[in-house]
């Protein structure tokens, strides 16, 4: 006789959360049966997660701080609307015990590790400590106070939280102390908590995490590795599994990866998904980083290469299931190979400036949405849809995009190719980096640490896939559509061309800005045979031109050229590139001319410390200010020598991009 599992009813799943995890989450709830809320902020009343649940509800505000870190508005939310479970996602509440506690005590079901299990891991300070008595390998913490020279280079962490939020490098003693002020500035700001540590920081670590999940019943999976080696400021940009570090060393360490992960989460007696990180050297050594009691980011390579749907599990264990046997995949490292790229509105040429702004268009052709895959392909994770508003709020992500295939090699080829064609309109991203690292000498050979996104890697990641003289192309493109739209009013003769005459003519000409601001004339005419005449592309023959596709034959190639206008911004795709250009005005506003010498603000944001004040002599390089943006905190420098004229901020003021920080002027300024 078999004993019979009790099991918690689950009906109706709210998602305290927002965007592309709430998405996926809904998807799942969806093949299970299950109805769906959504909970929302007033910046994002008509966002794609709030159209995609069953019911919504919302959460008055606009910060975070106001709407999604406001735990008891969000239990109100899910009994008024039914609910009868709660899932965190990820960021936000989803590692805040006391959130899951009052969850369970609203009588609803938490649908993540219990409230001991979060508070054990909370803190990574006393996480790591337990870790070292359950036998893990752990890096030493050292107290900010007392760092010596001995311990640098070091690395300060905030204690409460992750996602590379109150991370920073100390190489020299002297940067101590503003690092910190720093660190605990950014956490507080994040998870509501300014404590941070120090750890000994290695230079060219592998950050290697192992997936688990453990039931209700004294069973643990290990679902195969990742590795997230390759990050920007501390966050992940690039991840895969399995881990190119694991698979060149072998079964072995995998096999104490998995051991480690296992002790880990069972001291702690946990239960749900969750990752244990680790920092690994070349030789394959590692180290315990933390446990994330939630579900990943990255979460994705890991369901492509062992067909394990994680959500579904959270769910199944939230309600009492036991895990049963582990997928035979999973302690191989799973079948194939799968990579995730994070799609970002920032400009990486430009010290990752975060972007805001509305999505004109997002299209990756021929995609899976939040699927498994079958055969090689694509998959995207997405919050964001045509018409998206990415709000200065929130953290800049568009879209998760993975690829998965038999081998690595192809599985970087198929989604390069895959991100080279996406059409991606309205803001500035870093999908020409991403294509670029995909293709990278050093990424296919597998040889990626934490500092492969070095400066000067990213000057050459970053260069536009579209290649030397595609503006020229683009700019005569952009004009040729343009022509063919103004066709029907521009014809005196109903057979004639766009600016046709009976005897010869000058060129036409349309002036265009590039992303860099550069000046380009297009110019073409059109002869008495209807051909096209295209003196700056001397070896291009014009197919056809409609107001939408532009056909060019240049040394016996011919390729197809899409054109969309949206406002002033013109943006024109072809396979594999994409430029945009924005038309030059006629005439220039008198207002809009920048003063000499004057700092703009590079991204939306609010001024949270101010260095300098007017009078100031400064030296390029200096810090000046400090704003707040989407999460992080970026440091606004002096562009050259000079004096500070004019400073035109004070802390706590909100900016839009393009206002005016200060003005520096190489002399001192006058009595006058």
């Amino acid at each position: 006789m078999t004993t019979a599992i009790s099991q918690k009813p689950i009906t109706s799943v709210l998602v305290a959360n927002r965007g592309e995890i709430a998405c996926r989450v809904f998807t799942t709830c969806v093949t299970m049966g299950l109805r769906t809320v959504a909970v929302y902020s007033d910046p994002d009343a008509d966002a794609p997660h709030v159209r995609a649940a069953d019911a919504a509800v919302r959460l008055p505000g606009s910060t975070s701080a106001e709407t999604y870190l406001r735990g008891e508005k969000i239990i109100a939310a899910a009994q008024a609307a039914g609910a009868d479970a709660i899932h965190p996602g990820y960021g936000f509440l989803s590692e805040n015990a006391e959130f899951a506690q009052a969850v369970i005590d609203a009588g609803l079901t938490w649908i993540g590790p219990p409230p001991a299990a979060i508070t054990a891991m909370g803190s990574k300070v006393n996480a790591k400590a337990l870790m070292e008595g359950a036998g893990v390998p752990v890096l030493k913490d050292i107290d900010p106070e007392s760092v010596t020279a001995d311990d640098l280079p070091l690395l300060i962490k905030a204690s409460a939280g992750g996602g590379g939020r109150g991370m920073r490098i100390v190489r020299e003693l002297g940067e101590l102390s503003d690092a910190v002020a720093a660190a605990r500035r950014e956490a507080e700001s994040a998870f509501g908590d300014p404590t941070v540590f120090c750890e000994p920081y290695i230079e060219r670590g592998h950050h290697i995490e192992v997936q688990v999940m453990a039931d209700d019943h004294g069973q643990i999976w290990a679902v195969g590795e990742r590795e997230c080696s390759i990050q920007r400021r501390h966050q992940k940009v690039v991840e895969e599994a399995p881990a190119p570090l694991v698979e060149r060393i072998g079964a072995d360490m995998r096999d104490k990866l998995f051991a480690a992960a296992r002790k880990a989460v069972e001291s702690i007696g946990y239960r749900g998904a969750g990752t244990v990180e680790f920092l690994a050297d070349e030789t394959g050594k590692f180290f315990f980083l933390e446990t994330n009691t939630r579900l990943q980011v990255e979460h994705p390579v890991t369901e492509l290469t062992t067909g394990v749907d994680l959500v579904e599990w959270q769910l199944r264990v939230a309600r009492g299931e036991p895990l049963g046997q582990i997928p035979a995949t999973a302690p191989a490292g799973g079948v194939g190979h799968a990579i995730e790229v994070r799609l970002y509105a920032e400009d990486p040429a430009h010290d990752w400036q975060p972007q805001s702004g509305t999505v004109a268009r997002i299209d990756l052709p021929a995609a899976t949405r939040f699927g498994l895959l079958e055969r090689p392909g694509v998959r995207v994770d997405s919050g964001i849809t045509d018409g998206s508003e990415i709000s200065t709020f929130y953290d800049p992500m568009l879209a998760k995009v993975i690829s998965w295939a038999p081998d690595r090699d192809q599985a970087a080829a198929v989604l390069a190719r895959a991100l080279s064609d996406a059409r991606i309109h309205g803001v500035v991203t870093n999908r020409d980096m991403l294509v670029n690292t995909l293709r990278e000498a050093d990424f296919l050979a597998g040889a990626t640490d934490t500092g492969y996104l070095s400066d000067e890697r990213i000057a050459e990641l970053s260069r536009p896939l579209a290649g030397d003289g595609a503006d020229v192309v683009a700019a005569t493109v952009a004009a040729l559509a343009q022509s063919a739209r103004n066709r029907a009013d521009a014809r005196a003769v109903p057979a004639a061309p766009s600016g046709w005459r009976n005897i010869a003519s000058d060129y036409q000409r349309k002036t265009y800005l590039a992303a860099d601001g550069t000046e380009i004339v297009a110019r073409y005419r059109f002869g008495r045979d209807g051909r096209a005449e295209l003196p700056d592309l001397d070896d291009a023959t014009v197919e056809s031109v409609e107001p939408t596709e532009v056909v060019l034959s240049r040394g016996g190639v011919v390729r197809r050229y899409e054109v969309s206008a949206v406002g002033d911004r013109v943006f024109v795709d072809w396979p594999g590139a994409s430029v945009t250009l924005t038309r030059a005005p006629r005439f220039v506003d008198p207002a809009s001319v920048e003063r000499p010498g004057s700092l703009l603000a590079p991204m939306p944001g609010s001024v949270i410390r101010v260095a300098v004040a007017e009078g100031d002599r400064v030296t390029a390089g200096q810090p000046l200010l400090w704003l707040e943006a989407m999460k992080m905190e970026h440091t606004i420098k002096a562009p050259a020598d000079g004096v500070v004229s004019v400073l035109a901020v004070e802390p706590g003021r909100q900016l839009s991009v393009g206002d005016v920080l200060a003005v520096i002027t190489e002399e001192e300024p006058s009595a006058e």
